[in-house]
């Protein structure tokens, strides 16, 4: 995600900073979009300073190491805990930064054309400042309210696409044992009540396919789900649906989820019922 959404900011007409924890990538980045590569120390010296990246705890750790200059702004684009931008937004406060939480949604290829969609936590001031950067990678940028409110819409966002993704799984399951063309159901659920983004693009594409390609890995859904589970307990709410939903996107094994897209958790519901959706 990252890589394609800081392509669109040399558009901004500024010299953009390029840094991964591959060193190659960032190169290859430089190179294709006319960003510079640099060091990690440089990187969190810029005056705007995007990250996205696997885990709120690998956003902390970078900071611990080289901390952002005073008057900067920090737009985090990962999906993350929202305990964890409260704790970083009083943090940078205190030195005199802006950090906004800013999860995206849209997938990769909405990335790639720039028309992701930003749910954003944080300084309203922070907000109007750095929308105008935003926009040029995103199609909807939304407030959602104080520090951590980003990245809880995106976790709930998330779960419900678990959500969506194994119920049309379980309903064309009962089609497909009943002798129906899917292609031909799904084409009618898309023109119905019963249409997702699940059902008008992972499923053909990823699903009936059987590419599974790899454009979100399944651990990292499951990371998002136990943090939408984990505000509900805080809340001390009762979500049988999003339990429920947690339990089955469990069933694969971590490690196992790591080298998956999420929408292979799928086969552990054709292998139950003897039914491949295809």
């Amino acid at each position: 995600m990252g890589w394609h959404m800081a392509s669109h900011l040399p558009k901004l007409g500024h010299p953009v900073w390029v840094w991964n924890r591959t060193a190659e990538k960032a190169a290859s980045h430089a190179q294709t979009f006319g960003t510079l590569q640099v060091e990690l120390q440089q990187a969190m010296q810029a005056d705007v300073i995007f990250s996205c990246l696997p885990t709120s705890a690998d956003v902390e750790a970078l900071m611990a190491l080289y901390p952002p200059k005073s008057g900067s702004l920090w737009v985090d684009c990962t999906s993350g805990v929202p305990e964890s931008a409260q704790r970083i937004s009083t943090d940078l406060a205190a030195r005199g930064v802006i950090y906004l939480d800013a999860p995206v949604s849209g997938q990769t290829i909405g990335a790639e054309r720039g028309t992701l969609t930003v749910m954003l936590g944080g300084n309203i001031a922070g907000f109007e400042r750095a929308k105008p950067i935003i926009q040029a990678f995103a199609g909807l940028i939304e407030y959602v309210g104080e520090s951590g409110a980003g990245f809880a819409v995106k976790a709930v966002n998330n779960t419900l696409m678990a959500t969506h993704l194994w119920a049309l799984s379980e309903g064309l399951s009962i089609l497909k044992n009943r002798g129906v063309d899917l292609a031909g159901a799904l084409s009618c659920i898309n023109h119905s009540s019963g249409k997702s983004i699940m059902s008008e693009t992972v499923m053909a594409q990823k699903v009936l396919s059987r590419t599974f390609q790899k454009t979100f890995a399944l651990n990292l859904l499951q990371k998002d789900i136990g943090i939408a589970m984990d505000l509900a307990e805080e809340g001390q709410m009762k979500t049988p649906v999003f339990q429920v939903t947690q339990e089955l996107f469990l069933k694969t094994d971590r490690e196992q989820a790591a080298q998956v897209d999420f929408s292979a958790a799928v086969t552990q519901l054709e292998k139950w019922n003897s039914v491949r959706l295809v």
